[in-house]
């Protein structure tokens, strides 16, 4: 069965960290580009971090330069995303986003709308408490 799971969201203080995890199975997400993509409460979908498929490139937000770091397992088949200095804008839903590199990632990441979120995990929730 071809799908991702994501797992590691939960409620953290503002100023914590959390681990989330993308495991895949079915498929080899190295050969695909990952894309964690958040949905605030209220907001549109935007690329938080991601890395692109084969010599794993990343690509952060603004937002998150600094404080969240991507990184790939290739023998886990996984690709985890670290976040550190939590906000409470960092709240949101976090969903792990296999697809086909159609641009470079920094582009990938900058534009929602080239990922295939409809095909893939619910999401792990993230709530940043102030």
């Amino acid at each position: 069965q071809v799908q991702v799971v994501e797992s590691g969201g939960g409620l953290v203080q503002s100023g914590g960290s959390l681990r989330l995890s993308c495991v895949a199975s079915g498929f080899r997400l190295e050969d695909f580009s990952t894309g964690w993509l958040r949905q605030g409460p209220g907001k549109e979908h935007e690329g938080v971090s991601c890395i692109s498929s084969g010599d794993g490139n990343t690509a952060y937000s603004d937002s998150a330069k600094g404080r969240f770091t991507i990184s790939r397992d290739i023998a886990k088949n996984a690709v985890y995303l670290q976040m550190n200095s939590l906000e409470p804008e960092d709240t949101g839903v976090y969903y792990c986003v296999p697809a086909s590199p159609t641009t470079t990632v920094e582009n990938m990441c900058a534009n929602p709308h080239l990922w295939p979120l409809d095909a893939w995990g619910k999401g792990t929730q993230v709530t940043v408490s102030s």
